[in-house]
């Protein structure tokens, strides 16, 4: 059986801080760490948000103010030519590209550029409208469902598939939605609640620091792994803080792809790098002293010793009480 591919998406999101040209270089990182695709987020600031909305507290933290959303989301927007540029660029470099929507026209927009997926943001699961839109233009989608209960998401999966999109055409993804996240509240076992679902695939969408987390998601099972990146943890922005530098997100590829390697089959069989330690590492019947030809063989002049090139112990009933065939010196294998 050949390893699983765990579809490895390094989350750009904002961390470009509005420039296009930062944006290019996290694609050029990005594919040089190896990772399957690049996202980014495409919204219009006055359609996002009102002009009311406050900052997140981890939004204050890390940019240091205390603005509105909309004063923060106007720095961070891109233009569709820009949006454009960056498709055009991944393709160039051989990653996938794509970008989450976070409103109506964005939605439309994103439609225009094939991408292979749409990834829904764990703060739209409860977007009516959303939804609908999304499930209109068809295509596999992957939805995060942060902050959500396990009904929500089901209410969630139930309004893409009346929109007609299958089950099988749906990924959902375990998420904590806090930045950075704490490890007591991660509860990857969480996914396989998502898996009662019935959809495509499980995965996790990761915001707690370092690759540790990512890595265990795999080992229980994620098909997807979503994990912020930025060319800089140091720069103002309110993502940079809980997202990987490029170093860091190639490390975690090359784990993720050691893992996939490690899991394996899944059945239990002599693999062909032990095969050679079965006769180093177990044991044969061998005679524990001098043993005389006719001897009863018994407990007492019988011992399992290495290397397992003899009789295998498992027949130490079959062995005992027999005759010996001939004399045995100590540490000879038995032979009957």
């Amino acid at each position: 059986m050949p390893s699983p591919h765990t579809i490895i998406i390094a989350e750009a999101g904002v961390n470009h801080n509005g420039s296009v040209d930062t944006a290019i270089e996290m694609i050029h990182r990005a594919a040089d760490a190896g990772v399957d695709y690049v996202k980014f987020q495409t919204f219009r600031a006055e359609s996002l948000v009102s002009a009311y909305a406050p900052q997140a507290a981890y939004q204050k933290e890390n940019c240091g103010g205390d603005g509105t959303q909309l004063t923060m989301l106007r720095q961070l927007e891109l233009s569709e030519s820009d949006f454009i540029r960056l498709a055009e660029e991944c393709r160039r470099c051989g990653i996938g590209f794509m970008s989450t929507p976070f409103d109506m026209q964005s939605i439309d927009f994103l439609a225009t550029l094939d991408m292979d997926y749409w990834k829904i943001p764990s703060g739209e699961i409860t977007n009516l409208p959303y939804l609908r839109r999304i499930a209109s233009k068809g295509g596999r989608i992957i939805l995060s469902t942060g902050m959500s209960t396990l009904d929500e998401v089901k209410a969630a999966v139930s309004t893409l598939s009346d929109g007609g999109i299958d089950n099988k055409d749906i990924y959902l993804l375990h998420c904590t939605t806090q930045y950075p996240a704490p490890l007591s509240s991660v509860n990857l076992l969480a996914m396989n609640a998502l898996e009662s679902l019935n959809c495509a695939g499980v995965g996790y969408s990761d915001h707690t620091q370092g690759i540790t987390i990512p890595i265990a998601a795999v080992a229980c099972g994620a098909v997807i792994i979503e994990k912020h990146f930025t060319l800089d943890r140091t720069m103002e922005g309110p993502d940079h803080k809980a997202s990987l530098e490029p170093k860091e997100l190639k490390d975690m590829t090359t784990a993720i792809r050691d893992t996939e390697i490690a899991l394996g089959s899944g059945h239990k069989v002599v693999t062909d790098s032990e095969r050679p330690n079965i006769a180093v590492a177990r044991k044969s019947i061998v005679a524990s002293r001098d043993i005389k030809k006719g001897e009863i063989l018994s407990d007492d002049n019988l011992t399992t010793k290495r290397p397992g090139t003899g009789l295998n112990p498992m027949l130490w009933d079959t062995v005992t009480g027999t005759q010996a065939i001939r004399e045995f010196r100590r540490d000879e294998q038995i032979e009957i």
